[in-house]
């Protein structure tokens, strides 16, 4: 069957003066030119067509080879940030637990320190007294030689004689017993 276009333009190419169709190329024109077409079409099937699809192949695997790469890469990149995360939150971890057993260290030595400083201040308090205690005990050893030595020689001249070593001692007793009586008179006023 021939196309309605094609049916109206056949007859008016054979109307013309000869028996030449215009449109129609010659028969040799169109063996040739089917068999060169028909050569080109093999080798372009034979040759051309596999290398074309292997190249697509190759672009395809590669392609996906990519794609299947840059999944696994993805992949392990989530990986590596989760284990990342992981770890920043044990050294967070860490930290607050190095923190907390500083603070606790900070508290021991302050208070180590403070005992170390009350003992010390004891001690001082302690050496501090126990100085005084002496230097009170020497001013009143000297109090007594000098009172005494006074006392003995106020009794001498008094009584208009010199005194024995226990009269001057019982004298000088008795002197300075009389001095702390007046003292403690004096201090509960």
């Amino acid at each position: 069957m021939l196309s309605p276009a094609l049916a109206f333009v056949l007859p008016l190419a054979s109307s013309g003066e000869g028996d030449e169709n215009i449109l129609l190329p010659a028969v040799y024109d169109i063996i040739w030119g089917g068999l060169s077409f028909l050569i080109v079409f093999v080798l372009f099937w034979k040759y051309v067509l596999p290398r074309l699809r292997e190249t697509l192949e190759e672009r395809t695997e590669l392609i996906e080879g990519g794609i299947a790469r840059a999944d696994q890469m993805q992949v392990e990149a989530k990986q590596s940030l989760e284990q990342y995360q992981a770890q920043l939150a044990q050294a967070r971890d860490e930290a607050a637990e190095i923190r907390e057993k500083a603070q606790a260290e900070k508290l021991v030595i302050i208070e180590e320190a403070r005992r170390e400083a009350q003992a010390a201040a004891e001690q001082v308090t302690a050496n501090a007294t126990a100085q005084i205690e002496a230097e009170r005990a020497k001013a009143v050893a000297d109090l007594r030689r000098e009172s005494g030595g006074a006392a003995v020689d106020l009794a001498e001249r008094i009584i208009g004689d010199s005194l024995d070593a226990q009269r001057s001692q019982a004298v000088i007793d008795q002197f300075i017993g009389g001095l702390e009586t007046s003292a403690s008179e004096a201090g509960t006023d």
